[in-house]
């Protein structure tokens, strides 16, 4: 099935089924063509789609550390083309497109490595900082 949604992209993939496993702190979707992805709460935080994340242009690009507890407080459907994310840290700017789930689904792997070298490279961690 491919159309094109609300933000004028051509579609793909469409999600046929959304779940919210908040005890895991994982968001699982299937897709029309039968792909199914499992995403860590913490792995959407950190490559979020928001401006705040992503930035203006790659250049601005930010590397979000402390975020391996994060959770998932709910969803938010927007449009027909795409959910915001509201985790628990109070993150909720990054509205992901069902193009983009399926972007990041397909690529989970190399964003985690990727994510996890540019954690070290950085001298950051994926812990919270310790109080006190």
């Amino acid at each position: 099935m491919t159309g094109t949604g609300d933000d004028g992209f051509d579609t793909a993939h469409w999600p046929v089924e959304i779940r919210l496993k908040s005890e895991e702190k994982r968001l699982e979707v299937d897709f029309d063509n039968g792909r199914r992805f499992s995403y860590p709460a913490e792995f959407l935080r950190v490559v979020s789609p928001s401006a705040e994340v992503q930035g203006h242009d790659p250049s601005q690009r930010q590397t979000v550390p402390g975020r391996r507890h994060v959770g998932i407080m709910r969803l938010e459907p927007v449009g027909n083309y795409a959910v915001r994310i509201v985790f628990d840290d109070m993150h909720d700017t990054g509205i992901f497109s069902w193009r983009y789930l399926y972007e990041i689904g397909e690529n989970q792997e190399s964003l985690w490595a990727q994510y996890l070298a540019e954690l070290q490279a950085k001298g950051f961690s994926r812990d919270p900082p310790r109080r006190g």
